[in-house]
């Protein structure tokens, strides 16, 4: 109970210590509201423009919930096969790391053009953004089987989806939900990225917004959702691992300390 009440103190302790240290400062430089706000101002525009922001902050949840679950149907079944055909890894793996040199900013506006306005392209950028993690745990994972559990796969005279399903996946899990927990905060990113472009609604068209009016209040407001966002994205991935993997030896070892 104490260890529980104390993961709890620790970052709201935290969190105080930051609101206490951004009203100090604004009060004792004098900062103008247009270049930081009070937190009290923040907190305010959160509560008076509650509904607005909440119809925008639908939006960006699901273009980062679309991403990052398209991220997941294609990055673990290509995991697997990069990992089964070791000359199919040769041959796409160095273009799929060449792929993340590119600035996923400068790549939005040219996947407009291809994909056009609306859903799509949201999807993809959030996509292109989320993917690379989920996959490089996942082949990560695959290979991270002792030679003693294949060993003991081929004595039981296990097939080789027998022994995928039953030896390598379980093995792979702990990796592809850390690969899951870093890929949602990523879609996050990503899904604010391509709401820049060509967007009249989310979280990332309000930053644009907020900006270009010298909104201080509203862009501080929008990046207090988004932090909400994502916080409470990757916990509930968390979640999920306890559900999923709870022989694991990390979660076993979170579950005595709490």
């Amino acid at each position: 109970m104490l260890s529980r009440l104390s993961s709890v103190l620790y970052p709201l302790s935290t969190l105080v210590a930051v609101v206490a240290l951004w009203y100090a400062a604004v009060k004792i430089f004098h900062v103008p509201p247009y270049l930081l706000p009070l937190p009290g101002d923040v907190l305010r525009r959160l509560q008076e423009d509650a509904w607005f922001l909440l119809g925008h902050s639908w939006a960006t949840v699901y273009v980062t919930l679309g991403g990052f679950f398209l991220s997941i149907i294609v990055g673990v079944p290509l995991a697997i096969l990069l990992v089964a055909s070791r000359t199919l890894e040769r041959a796409i793996m160095p273009w799929l790391v060449l792929s993340q040199t590119f600035p996923k900013v400068a790549l939005a506006p040219l996947i407009v053009v291809w994909f056009g306005l609306g859903l799509g392209p949201k999807l993809v950028v959030t996509f292109l953004v989320a993917f690379f993690p989920i996959l490089v745990s996942t082949i990560v994972g695959l290979r991270s089987i002792e030679r003693d559990m294949l060993e003991l796969a081929n004595s039981t005279r296990a097939t080789t989806l027998q022994t995928f399903f039953y030896f390598r996946l379980p093995t792979a899990l702990p990796n592809i939900f850390a690969g899951m927990k870093v890929s949602v905060a990523f879609a996050v990113v990503g899904a604010v990225i391509a709401e820049w472009v060509g967007a009249n609604q989310g979280l990332g068209y309000l930053l644009l917004q907020a900006n270009a009016n010298l909104d201080t209040s509203l862009l501080f407001a929008v990046l207090v959702i988004l932090l909400v966002i994502g916080v409470f994205l990757y916990y509930a991935v968390e979640f999920v691992e306890r559900l999923v993997i709870p022989w694991h030896s990390t979660i076993r070892l979170q579950n005595v300390t709490t």
